[in-house]
């Protein structure tokens, strides 16, 4: 686990410091290039490079600064006039119209950075004119002979080493570009989950909202061989808390009751209603159980005030209950029952739980 989680901050320092990178690199293959053409004696590509190394270190700066654009138009301008140039002094066997292949990628994977929309024609004009550079090349080259003649080995150095920046650069860019693909769909993977979780749970509570808890109740009704309770549960004068103390502290009051109902009712699918009405259903439980559960979590939330800014806020709830029964039909059958019972206990003195009918 610590090794991958070294692989992606180097590959994440890598995709958001791509530009640097790439001309850091290039620097470096023009001084391996310098340094390689002052050994066979080639003075004007001697010169050149030094040249292109000047230019990367103006590229560097650029790239600190925040100017792409001209630091794209740069490396290709270089690359290509470099190829064209070693390609006259050295000619083709050397194989330094690899570079040209080499910044295939480059232009493909910085040019959809910059250019957006119908802009991106430039890209595909770029691709066009750097093929037709390479075409122009070897159709004019193949019969001329070179203006330097470097030794087999010399030749055979220029091949290798040019064969391997194009092959690393197109791997390279392969690699980030696979990475910065893979780390944008894992980022919009995580995206539809929360918007699929925000879809279905309360964002202040962490319960259910209507659209998460119906379903759980629609299925459980539709298995005629399931049975369950349900608890409608308010909190008593939520406004007035709400009027005294603020709504941050009725806020806080309403996540101090949910979180203690979802610690005391594990196992049971709880949803916040609306406003300050929380449902609890309980899977296989009877009348009996869930009146003893109910009323040990009323007298919890009764015992266990809430503190906000070292205010101890008590609060209350008034409990609805209700089992499922042959003639609920529908989920609203049970929950209007269990609805009307608080009500009911909420016009007969509060903080009580309600298990029957009011009488007629």
């Amino acid at each position: 686990m610590k090794e991958k989680g070294i692989i992606d901050k180097i590959m994440h320092f890598l995709v958001h410091n791509s530009n640097f990178v790439a001309v850091v690199v290039l620097c470096g293959v023009h001084i391996v290039l310098l340094a390689t053409f002052a050994i066979a004696g080639v003075t004007r590509l001697v010169e050149f490079n030094i040249f292109s190394v000047i230019v990367y270190f103006l590229c560097i700066f650029l790239c600190k600064a925040g100017y792409i654009l001209p630091v794209y138009i740069s490396t290709v301008l270089e690359v290509t006039v470099y190829v064209c140039v070693s390609t006259y002094y050295i000619g083709l066997r050397c194989g330094t119209y690899c570079f040209l292949f080499a910044i295939v990628p480059v232009i493909i994977y910085f040019g959809c950075f910059l250019f957006k929309g119908a802009k991106r024609w430039i890209i595909a004009m770029l691709l066009v004119l750097n093929f037709a550079t390479f075409a122009i090349l070897y159709t004019v080259f193949n019969a001329i002979p070179p203006v330097y003649d470097v030794t087999p080995g010399m030749r055979l150095f220029l091949t290798l080493f040019s064969s391997f920046v194009m092959v690393f650069s197109t791997i390279f860019y392969n690699i980030m570009y696979i990475y910065s693909s893979e780390v944008e769909v894992v980022s919009l993977e995580q995206k539809n989950q929360k918007l699929s979780t925000d879809a279905h749970e309360d964002v202040l509570t962490g319960l259910l909202n209507r659209r998460g808890f119906l379903p759980v109740i629609e299925q459980l009704m539709a298995d005629r061989s399931s049975h369950f309770c349900i608890s409608f549960c308010d909190i008593d004068n939520f406004k007035r808390i709400n009027d005294s103390h603020g709504h941050d502290a009725g806020d806080e009051v309403l996540r101090h009751i949910s979180t203690m109902i979802r610690k005391e009712m594990q196992g049971c699918e709880i949803c916040r209603w609306g406003g300050e009405e929380i449902l609890i259903l309980m899977r296989d439980y009877d009348m009996n159980v869930a009146k003893e559960k109910m009323e040990y979590l009323r007298k919890s939330i009764e015992n266990s005030p809430t503190i906000f800014y070292n205010k101890r806020i008590s609060a209350t709830i008034t409990i609805g209950l209700e089992e499922k029964r042959e003639e609920h039909q529908e989920p609203d059958d049970i929950i209007k029952v269990a609805d009307e019972r608080m009500y009911y206990g909420k016009q007969n003195g509060k903080n009580i739980v309600i298990f029957e009918d009011a009488p007629k």
